[in-house]
């Protein structure tokens, strides 16, 4: 129901609480405080301490006083003591007061104390008389937008209660209910909003948390096993060609790469369809993983495509996969835009005739246009930029083929699983040998003369540099070199003898593989950037990093930027200029310098930043999260999991009754995205 029919809202202030995306009135009752404020605990006025907030239980025991220093300025002092001492309560422009309080009344009051001197002063504290309904009580704290106050969302909250709560159906099992102890729906909501107490507040968080993961968690499973039942997959034939195949490497694989493959090759050997995540660190060796596979379903007869986000990513992976492939008769082609309509035309000719055996490309590869003759394998490179939608439009481009999705951005590994929980995981968690470590320091803005110098003497031994700054316009509030200031200064005062180029997000896809492409071929010695090189570029020559005001990256952003050198033979460095002196950015500092594994990275920026931050869960296509945060609650999170597999394997479509109000749940939070798959 729409909330502009609560009693106090109405179509104006209705306007006001969808800017908090307040649509309806289980969005308001779903709508948690952000805080709360103790005003249970009452004090004697001898025990109150400078600035604290409190209640106390007091005797009006002089008469008020109104003065008026000022025009515009009116300050009211009424003097109060109880048992063991005496105070006074200031009021500044709020002359209704006078008539509200007189000597001798019992009222009790809560604000902030201030001393001056000896004399204790309330300032403009919150004054009841009798038992009252603002103190004495836990108050929420809501996050609001300039037109609504504390007060009034209260109120609102308040009469959505009333009226509704009769309405809100139990969507929990009653013996899941009461083996897990979780208070019934209609208690936690109201101790949510209007906690009797602390316990009363944890209980119904820990329920309203374990509501909505649980949903999450079943959501995610359903469609992980009702894709699998209902797209038969390809049933590609053991082969032991592949492992003379990787004998023939230059190198020896990575115990995690092996491990990896071995799950990829069990998947590809069922009849059901491969839906596998491969997270590897930057540098892990993904690529060959992939490459195996794509071997794998050559010798079945089948062909493969492997996409990228950019141009430049496609054209490398090309390169590479025709490096490995070399002294096999492969067919092996690229579609990117920048190649003429000509050769277009007659790749996808090739494609649909079944004579093109491993397509590389990007996006563009899932138009309409494209048409393979035997599609047995599709690989997508950065899962966080290709979303389920573009999955399920690869696997209507073959008779539903293995999909392999491929990314460099280490989540922590219980994060993962609520991730991709329609995705199955293998994890390389190893970097292979020989590697060398990048050095990385931390240093302030005072030190930018020095690293200038040494970015200069690395340049002149023939490396390059990538200098990152997190603004590409000067920005009036927050006082950071944007990327286009910088490359002025770089290149016009500091290194006025070296090629220097500009790379940013507002760029047009084609002006930035041109930038990038031009960096990669030496015709750039400096690449001035936002983060848009954060993503797999390959430039083994480029060995330095500076990241300026580093503060302002989150670790796992600070961590794959760190991940773009570091990948020839030269030693490779990492200069994080921190211009904050906080705590929390010092630390994060500490973190890098010290380890270079993103796993840890990861939970460790986790840990610090919450997964609000984290990443924007929507662009993962992943329903947003009102209640439970993936950090804390990870122990709900296991238990949810544990729940969900075991409620699926007793009612897989959940067609039971008691399961009624859950499978409706699930419908509204994944809307599209499962309604077809449960419903048929």
């Amino acid at each position: 129901m729409d909330i502009q029919y609560v009693k106090g809202v109405g179509p104006k202030r209705a306007v006001q609480l969808k800017k908090l995306n307040i649509h309806t009135v289980e969005d308001l009752l779903y709508y948690i405080p952000r805080d709360y404020e103790d005003r249970t605990k009452f004090k004697y006025i001898s025990q109150c301490i400078n600035g604290e907030k409190v209640s106390l239980k007091v005797q009006i025991c002089g008469y008020p006083i109104k003065s008026k220093p000022r025009k515009n300025l009116s300050i009211i002092r009424v003097p109060v003591r109880d048992k063991t001492g005496q105070a006074t309560l200031v009021w500044f422009n709020q002359d209704y007061i006078l008539n509200q309080v007189s000597l001798g009344d019992l009222v009790i009051v809560n604000g902030k104390i201030n001393f001056f001197g000896r004399e204790m002063q309330i300032v403009n504290p919150i004054l009841e008389k009798g038992s009252g309904d603002k103190i004495g009580k836990i108050i929420p704290i809501y996050s609001l937008t300039s037109k609504i106050t504390n007060n009034q969302m209260i109120k609102i909250v308040e009469n959505a209660l009333t009226s509704y709560l009769p309405n809100i159906k139990e969507k929990l099992p009653e013996d899941l209910r009461k083996e897990l102890n979780l208070m019934p729906i209609k208690e936690a909501l109201v101790n949510i909003h209007f906690p009797k107490s602390k316990d009363h507040y944890i209980q119904a968080r820990k329920r309203l948390a374990f509501e909505e993961l649980l949903i999450l968690q079943l959501g995610l499973l359903l469609i992980k096993n009702r894709t699998k039942e209902l797209y038969e997959g390809i049933k590609f034939p053991k082969d032991d060609e592949i492992y003379t195949f990787i004998e023939n490497l230059p190198f020896k694989l990575t115990n995690a790469q092996m491990k990896a493959f071995k799950e990829i090759e069990a998947d590809m050997e069922k009849d059901e369809q491969m839906n596998r995540l491969v997270q590897g660190d930057v540098g892990s060796g993904k690529t060959i993983v992939a490459i195996l596979a794509m071997f794998k379903a050559w010798r079945a007869g089948y062909q493969s495509v492997m996409m990228a986000p950019t141009e430049i990513l496609a054209t490398q992976h090309y390169e590479s996969i025709l490096n490995f492939l070399k002294d096999y008769d492969i067919n092996i082609k690229l579609l990117i835009g920048s190649i003429s309509n000509k050769q277009k035309e007659e790749i996808l000719k090739e494609l649909k005739e079944g004579n093109i055996d491993i397509l590389v490309g990007t996006h563009a590869v899932i138009q309409d246009r494209v048409e393979f003759n035997k599609l047995g394998l599709a690989i997508t490179d950065e899962q966080h930029r290709f979303g389920v939608k573009q999955r399920a439009v690869l696997s209507q481009k073959g008779n539903n083929p293995d999909i392999l999705v491929m990314t460099a951005t280490p989540i922590p590994r219980t994060l993962s699983l609520i991730l991709y929980g329609d995705l199955d995981i293998s994890i390389i968690d190893e970097l292979p040998p020989g590697r060398k470590k990048i050095e990385t320091y931390a240093v302030g803005p005072n030190m930018l003369d020095r690293v200038n110098e040494f970015v200069r003497r690395q340049l002149l031994d023939g490396r390059q540099a990538y200098i990152v700054t997190p603004l590409i316009e000067e920005n009036e509030q927050l006082d950071l070199q944007s990327a286009e200031d910088l490359y002025l200064n770089l290149k016009e005062e500091v290194f006025t003898e070296f090629k220097v180029g500009l790379l940013h997000g507002k760029m047009k896809p084609a002006e930035k593989d041109e930038i990038m492409e031009k960096f990669v071929k030496k015709q750039l010695d400096i690449l001035v950037s936002t983060t848009v090189i954060e993503v797999g570029v390959n430039v083994p020559n480029a060995n330095i990093m500076v990241i300026h005001n580093a503060e302002r990256f989150g670790l796992a952003q600070l961590h794959q930027l760190r991940g773009r050198v570091g990948r020839g033979e030269h030693q490779s460095y990492c200069i994080l200029i921190n211009g904050s002196n906080s705590k929390i950015a010092r630390e994060r500092m500490r973190i890098l310098q010290k380890s270079t594994d993103g796993f840890y990275i990861s939970e460790k920026d986790l840990e610090l930043r919450g997964p609000g931050e984290f990443f924007g869960t929507r662009q993962h296509g992943l329903p947003e999260l009102k209640v439970a945060n993936l950090f804390s609650d990870m122990e709900i999170l296991k238990i949810a999991q544990e729940k969900a597999k075991e409620i699926l394997e007793e009612d897989k479509l959940l067609l039971k009754e008691e399961h009624f109000y859950l499978r409706q749940s699930i419908i509204d939070l994944f809307k599209d995205r499962i309604k077809d798959l449960i419903l048929n």
